[in-house]
């Protein structure tokens, strides 16, 4: 049997049942809106399988550059307000 599983947003959407005993059973499935994907479904012992150190070295790169565009007091004054 295949591990891996492509479905429409409409399929899924109809099928979600059947698909959520797929996941199951530890195949995984990609949800797609007018063929490019869009979510996949895995088990959840995989999801959370990462690696907290590989998630927190991601999040530090992603981050990289980006700015909250003011300084952090005048958006805690924003937010008293």
């Amino acid at each position: 049997m295949e591990t891996h599983r492509e479905v429409g947003a409409y399929e899924a959407k109809v099928k979600l049942g059947a698909l959520l005993d797929e996941v199951a059973k530890g195949r995984s499935v990609t949800i797609t809106r007018h063929g490019a994907p869009v979510a996949v479904m895995v088990p959840a012992d995989r999801a959370m399988a990462a690696n907290p150190a590989e998630v927190a070295a991601s999040l530090r790169a992603f981050r990289m550059g980006r700015t909250l565009g003011a300084d952090v007091r005048d958006l805690i004054a924003e937010g008293r307000r």
